[in-house]
Parts: structure tokens; sequence; C-alpha cells
């Protein structure tokens, strides 16, 4: 099942922003626990690799068995290394590349903006959050949906988009102009590790 609890103490607790905010860390960048800093224990080679597999599983937000499916997917492309194509797999669902465009501040809000049929995908609804977005295809809002008061505020945080998305503002619309590049994808997360987990276990 997909993760729905508090997201505060999980990405504390893996020491990571699952939101994107960076709140979370900000004011305790430590895991949850009475020892507060000092409650770090060392994890075995599986348990790190299983971290680093969950820390990418819920940053967005899928369920186990989505997760498994896209990992499989992405190691029968036949150019590029298997976690990167997973990672750009990843990237390119329509939730992700809602939430890149600002219309969400969260891809959990993201999500919810797909499931509930205000997206629109070269200008035919698709609530699957799952699909995935190819380059030079428009992601916009239905026409009703375009007053939302929720994306007039996402819109209005969004300080920088990156470089493989465009955005207009006054159209409300943007697009995938390119696949990413995984120099622009989360740092913080090293998908060797996560190859290796499923390695062990597939």
């Amino acid at each position: 099942m997909r993760y729905t609890g508090p997201t505060w103490k999980k990405s504390r607790r893996l020491g990571i922003s699952l939101s994107g905010t960076g709140k979370e860390l900000a004011r305790r960048p430590y895991a949850p626990g009475q020892h507060g800093p000092n409650n770090r224990s060392k994890l075995s080679e599986y348990g790190t690799q299983l971290q680093e597999k969950q820390k990418l599983r819920l940053m967005y937000g899928l369920n186990e068995r989505q997760f498994r499916n896209a990992f499989l997917k992405a190691g029968k492309i036949r150019q590029g290394k298997h976690g990167e194509n997973f990672m750009i797999l990843l990237e390119t669902r329509l939730d992700n590349i809602v939430y890149r465009l600002g219309l969400a501040t969260t891809r959990a809000q993201a999500r919810q903006l797909v499931n509930h049929g205000h997206i629109t995908v070269d200008g035919k609804r698709v609530d699957i959050p799952s699909y995935s977005v190819k380059p030079g295809q428009t992601i916009s809002l239905r026409e009703r949906s375009k007053n939302l008061q929720v994306v007039k505020d996402s819109l209005e945080a969004n300080v920088a988009r990156l470089s493989f998305v465009e955005f207009d503002d006054n159209k409300l619309e943007g697009q995938l102009i390119r696949l990413p590049q995984r120099d622009e994808l989360a740092p913080e997360i090293d998908e060797s590790l996560v190859v290796e987990f499923y390695n062990q276990i597939l």
C-alpha cells in the first residue's frame, strides 16, 4: 500500500525531505526518538540499500508494487544505466510533471489534481497519475479547473522550474521539453543502491 501517514517523522528518519520543501529537516535534521541527534544506529549493507529504496519510493509517493513495476520497466530500456533510467521514468510520471510545472506544491497534491480529473494532456483529460509524459506533450488544466485556489497558491509560491520543463503563465499550460538528465534529479539519492537491492530479491 502507498504510505499515507505523517511524512515529517519519515523524512527525519530517512534524512530526506519527502515533501520537497525541506521544512521537515530545517529545525530537527536528525531521526525522531528520545535520544535526539545521537539516535543513530549503523545499518548493514542490506539495510542501507533498503533505506535508499524507501527514500526514493516515498519521495515519489508510490506503493511497493507500483515502484517495483516501474523498476522492472526501466530495466527493459536498452540504452543507459538501469538506475538512471528508473529515475527518469519516475520523473516523467504525469503527477510529477504537474508538480514540476508548479501547479502543485507537493507531489501528493499533484497526484490529487490528476486523480480528480483537473489535468489534460494534449487537450484530453487524463486521470492516471502514472501516465508517462513524452517530450513535447502539453500539460494543462481543464477550463473549469483554472480558477482552483490551490493551483493559484502553488503558482504564486513557485520560485523556479527545472530546465527540462517550461510553463506559460498566461495559458496556464506547460510542456516537458526534453527528458531530464540524472544530474538534474535528487542528488541525495544513490540509485545504484536501489538497483543492488532489487538485484538481490528479484
